[in-house]
């Protein structure tokens, strides 16, 4: 299965600078049906910013069910994780039920009532799951993954209700990503979510929320090409490294490495 790439340059739905040059001839752009009115972050409201967010995730969506259906990995690039209910959308459109792979530093459990931060962004696989906020899962009529079909990696920096909420939930968390090498996979499609912070600190530091640690380039290398090799990979979405904070490009040469070996 050969794979199309889209580049999704959208942080929460703000408009995100400096992946721009990413958008080769071989790369679609996302784009909004409608332009999104200019605004400020701080005066927005968690509904309006989702609001804002579902204008934008409406045609990822399309464009990952077309691709699908057209025999195609559809490899989508964002500026955050809650891309990943977009890719997830058109994956379901397209007829499928994917064994659903999330590789992090955090685990992005969260919901109104353990966040400690109010952050949006440490929701998106609970949200995934059927947990806490559904107002842009219900937008796409997205339906809920099942604990069962959700696999969790690294996640090495879990907040306390997050690990409440992982333990009393049925999704494998596998703590080193290495683990994969060893771990049956069912027989269906399988959709993958990439947080690039999840790359060791020490490899890829343009992160906006850094964390020691974590596993390196070239172990990630070696399980990227293992599920490669299953030629079951459907989708993958990216959540990208920050920009600004990559001067020479050290992030993004090995996030570039990496996704080669996950969809060549």
């Amino acid at each position: 299965m050969t794979s199309k790439f889209i580049l999704n340059p959208y942080y929460y739905g703000q408009p995100l600078a400096g992946l721009a040059h990413l958008a080769t001839q071989n790369w679609d752009v996302n784009h909004p049906d409608k332009p999104l009115p200019i605004a400020d972050p701080a005066n927005l409201t968690p509904q309006e910013t989702m609001a804002r967010m579902i204008e934008i995730y409406r045609p990822l969506a399309l464009w990952t069910e077309s691709t699908i259906k057209d025999r195609h990995c559809a490899v989508a690039l964002s500026g955050d994780c809650s891309s990943s209910f977009a890719v997830l959308t058109g994956v379901q459109n397209a007829g499928l039920s994917p064994t659903f792979i999330w590789f992090d530093a955090h685990g992005d459990f969260n919901t109104w009532e353990t966040t400690p931060s109010g952050y949006l962004g440490g929701m998106p696989l609970a949200i995934v799951s059927g947990r806490g906020e559904q107002m842009i899962p219900r937008a796409l009529k997205f339906n809920n993954i099942p604990d069962e079909q959700i696999i969790l990696t690294d996640a090495r920096e879990l907040d306390p209700g997050e690990v409440s909420n992982l333990a009393d939930s049925e999704v494998t968390h596998l703590t080193d990503v290495s683990m994969l090498l060893d771990t049956t996979l069912p027989d269906r499609p399988i959709s993958i979510h990439f947080d690039v912070d999840v790359i060791n600190h020490n490899e890829a530091s343009a992160m906006e929320f850094p964390t020691q640690g974590g596993p390196s380039v070239a172990m990630l290398s070696r399980v990227f090409k293992h599920l490669a090799s299953t030629k079951r990979i459907v989708s993958v979405s990216i959540s990208s490294w920050v920009p600004h904070l990559d001067s020479e490009g050290q992030t993004e040469t090995a996030v570039m490495g990496l996704l080669q070996d996950l969809v060549n």
